[in-house]
């Protein structure tokens, strides 16, 4: 028992010490003060995990079209704004695609880059609905361990990323990973349309390729 308590103790110190070389510029942001939310928020996810399937059971799936069409083509928005913001803000900072240093500066773009980051990690947040979906349609099969680990892992991870890091490198990751969910997410959206869009969704093969290939690129 003393050893657990020694292990606390010295993780809640070490915590209190990580919060003295927290990026100040983004300490009083949104879901940025505490992990509290965002550990709330991921605990609510893994409970509807575990809920959500039980629940629907013996009911028959929803539909969803009219919200998968709003939701699908509000992400198509809201990715096409961070991969921009990112682009344009370290191309005018005249940051290195190789290797970037953090800028903790209050220069205009290298706050304008941290406030798009920012955006990516709620984008992170709101991409927990793709397996909410999932589960009020009955596709329990696109639930896999890899689906609930990536959603999980990435929203906490970006908080810690943005509390500390809202810069540099991190940029050249998520405008990629922007990039790919404005096509991902408009693909979705077009699908939600009806069977008649079908004719138009040719390049789902396409998607893929360039999907799996930012995979490998990232490994």
């Amino acid at each position: 028992m003393e050893v657990v308590t020694h292990l606390v103790n010295d993780t809640v110190e070490f915590y209190k010490w990580s919060l003295t070389i927290a990026d100040k510029r983004v300490e009083n942001w949104p879901m940025m003060s505490s992990p509290s939310p965002t550990l709330a928020i991921s605990c609510l996810y893994l409970i509807f995990l575990w809920a959500g399937p039980r629940y629907m059971q013996d009911r028959q799936p929803f539909t969803l079209r009219k919200t998968l069409i709003v939701y699908n083509f509000s992400m198509v928005v809201l990715n096409f704004y961070i991969a921009k913001e990112l682009l344009l803000a370290s191309r005018a900072a005249g940051y290195s695609y190789l290797c970037q240093p953090v800028n903790y500066s209050n220069d205009v773009n290298e706050v304008r880059i941290a406030s798009a980051l920012w955006w990516y990690y709620i984008s992170k947040g709101v991409e927990f609905l793709d397996t909410v979906f999932f589960i009020l349609r009955k596709k329990f099969n696109q639930v896999s361990f890899l689906h609930v680990y990536h959603h999980c892992t990435m929203f906490i991870l970006w908080w810690i990323g943005i509390k500390w890091v809202p810069g540099g490198q991190s940029f050249f990751g998520a405008t990629i990973n922007s990039s790919i969910h404005v096509l991902m997410y408009g693909y979705y959206g077009m699908a939600a349309l009806g069977p008649h869009m079908q004719k138009y969704l040719w390049w789902k093969k396409y998607l893929t390729i360039i999907q799996m290939s930012v995979v490998f690129v990232k490994c």
